[in-house]
């Protein structure tokens, strides 16, 4: 009798430098999404490691250790970054560059971003998900963008519009699809089955 898989660890990080911003919002959100599916999530907000640590990428650091061992051991990441002149945040950069070389192989990851243009939208194909394949990846779930018009801030407050949350529940749902697929056992090659 076959089980099925387990949902998995997944580490939501969110690489904005702004305390409340909207990557921080959305890191919550699809924490949350992904717990309610039975994922075991967590969200780390880059800007909270030692910043000395990051920008020499001191292996020895403690909290910089501990962020590096929570990568190791999710089966699952999900990349959250605001869109800086068409490319994602220096502080996700700096993280990533502190990381083994292959830090992701075999991880499922899902880019995200926020942005004030909609030209940014092409910033997740041609910037964040190369970084995740070079760094060894199983598979990179097709990145979701949402303009900074659809999480607009009243009274101090990020009210998302219906439409976003709907979308990236949507795109949640893709990632969780593709990490249960991932946690499928390979098949075992047999004589009978090779090249089927």
């Amino acid at each position: 009798m076959s089980t099925a898989p387990e949902p998995g660890t997944v580490l939501v990080l969110s690489a904005s430098p702004r305390a409340g911003s909207r990557p921080d919002w959305l890191g919550d959100h699809v924490t949350r999404l992904l717990t309610e599916a039975g994922c075991r999530a967590r969200h780390l907000k880059v800007r909270d490691l030692p910043s000395e640590a990051l920008v020499h990428a001191e292996a020895g650091d403690p909290e910089l250790a501990r962020a590096c061992a929570a990568v190791d051991s999710a089966e699952g990441l999900v990349l959250i970054t605001p869109i800086y002149r068409a490319a994602y945040s220096g502080l996700l950069k700096l993280f990533l560059d502190a990381l083994p070389r292959h830090a992701l192989a075999g991880k499922t990851v899902m880019p995200l971003a926020t942005g004030g243009s909609a030209a940014h939208v092409l910033a997740l194909d041609y910037t964040l998900r190369p970084v995740a394949q070079t760094m060894g990846a199983r598979h990179v779930v097709r990145g979701h963008f949402v303009h900074d018009e659809e999480l607009p801030r009243l009274q101090g407050r990020i009210e998302p519009v219906a439409r976003t949350e709907a979308a990236v529940g949507a795109a949640v749902s893709v990632f969780h699809r593709a990490l249960l697929q991932g946690a499928q056992p390979t098949p075992t090659v047999q004589p009978w089955n090779v090249g089927a």
